[in-house]
């Protein structure tokens, strides 16, 4: 048998165990798991930034999300996915799917594969899991910390685009649970589309739109700007790729463009603390810059030129351009620090603009009118919809998932309990009814 092939069996082998296992059993086990993420915690956090390049605060913040994960994901489990009993003999049940393979990217490689494992394993699947190739050691250092589960549980396999194509269209997986682009999404949801007995949820980013309006608190307003589209280097599904804009808040953009030239970039060792590291590589470095000179060559007017600092590190200063002049722009996800900025003249028609998008992850508006936000709350199309925070700002007490093109209606963090187990209606008697009269039956 090949790796994958042997994950596979291990996983199915474990499962006639670990999916019969009494629950509380198993989250006994996922506390242990919480224990060694706490004891491995700087290892971790030094092993994110090296892979990622992120800044050591930000690596920090995602470790401290994966800890938290196991009490949030046990009171999700409990809240939306409980054991019922409904009069005297009806009762409702979860049963877990069976093997399921997870796929992670390498933007979150710790929080976002934790957030599909740790519900999964509590719903009583295995897990087979596939990281990111940018990031297995990441991936790696999470699983040992897992060591303590029975064998076959949780199993690792490592490898690029062939791998995860091979695991996604093996027979003998139950589910997979994905973070990504729109693109391999995609490819996943064609895969599936024969499959219909299969589980498939997916979460594939977003054309971001944020609305400043009335803005009030211009600095304010500028910060939770920049905390929404050039934070994780712009690496962020939830990272907002549109700033829409009234035509009077010009004052606005003066400030909002002093605040991004302060933004301090560079490596995760560097003293003191950047705010942003590089992309994930060179060709995604690359991939940005000829997206801005596009643009450019479209009618865009550079506000901030996005350019590199370093000819062998895929570190990139933020850029935000505007685009009110470009003609149907591409509605795509550029995932870095790169902003465009659109101008309208109404508020109508920045919702107009914000849903100009196929997409439909996440929108923002910063506003000190309350029924701006009434209005924008109904009518923009997203599965996250915030008022005076960012667009990334997410969390893993509430469901994070979206429309469209952004996902398949199976939202991910506090709702990852529903798509890891499925509901079985039982009617139960420890005895057999006796016989009674009925229509068209003699007696």
């Amino acid at each position: 048998m090949n790796t994958i092939d042997q994950a596979i069996h291990s996983a199915r082998t474990a499962f006639l165990k670990w999916g019969r296992m009494p629950y509380e059993e198993r989250v006994e086990f996922l506390r242990t798991y919480e224990k060694n993420l706490q004891a491995h915690k700087t290892e971790l956090i030094e092993t994110i930034s090296r892979e990622t390049g992120k800044p050591l605060w930000e690596s920090t913040q995602e470790v401290g999300a994966m800890i938290g994960k196991i009490e949030i994901a046990i009171e999700a489990i409990q809240e939306r996915c409980p054991e019922k009993k409904i009069g005297d003999t009806l009762y409702t049940h979860h049963k877990p799917h069976g093997v399921v393979a997870v796929f992670g990217p390498f933007n979150f490689p710790g929080h976002l594969p934790n957030g599909h494992i740790v519900p999964a394993l509590l719903a009583g699947n295995t897990v087979v899991f596939k990281p990111s190739e940018y990031t297995p050691l990441v991936a790696q250092k999470m699983v040992q910390c897992m060591d303590h589960f029975p064998e076959g549980v949780v199993n690792l396999v490592q490898g690029g685009a062939d791998t995860g194509q091979s695991l996604a269209n093996h027979p003998k997986i139950d589910g997979l649970f994905f973070t990504g682009s729109h693109n391999v999404g995609s490819l996943l949801s064609e895969a599936f589309r024969k499959q219909p007995g299969k589980i498939l949820a997916l979460e594939m980013g977003g054309n971001n739109p944020l609305i400043v309006s009335e803005p009030g608190d211009l600095e304010a307003a500028a910060f939770q700007t920049i905390l929404s589209a050039y934070i994780s280097a712009g690496q962020r599904c939830s990272c907002a790729r549109r700033l829409i804009v009234r035509d009077q808040e010009e004052s606005f953009l003066k400030v909002l463009i002093e605040m991004i030239a302060s933004i301090r970039v560079g490596p995760y060792t560097d003293k003191p603390e950047p705010f942003m590291g590089p992309v994930i590589d060179n060709k995604s470095a690359e991939h940005l810059l000829k997206a801005q000179a596009a643009l450019k060559a479209q009618g865009g007017k550079s506000l901030i030129e996005m350019r590199r600092i370093s000819e062998k590190l895929p570190l990139l200063t933020p850029g935000l351009m505007d685009v009110t002049g470009v003609d149907s722009p591409i509605d795509e996800e550029l995932f870095g620090p790169f902003l465009k900025v659109i101008r309208v003249p109404s508020f109508e028609a920045a919702i107009q603009e914000a849903n100009r998008t196929a997409y439909g992850l996440s929108a923002a508006l910063i506003s000190t009118n309350r029924a701006h936000y009434t209005q924008f709350f109904h009518e923009v199309r997203a599965g996250i919809i915030n008022w005076n925070h960012p667009t990334t700002g997410a969390s893993s007490r509430a469901p994070f998932g979206g429309i469209g093109k952004s996902g398949n209606f199976h939202p991910s963090g506090y709702y990852a309990a529903d798509y890891c187990s499925y509901p079985v209606a039982s009617m139960e008697r420890e005895t057999i009814p006796p016989k009674q009269p009925h229509p068209g039956i003699s007696i």
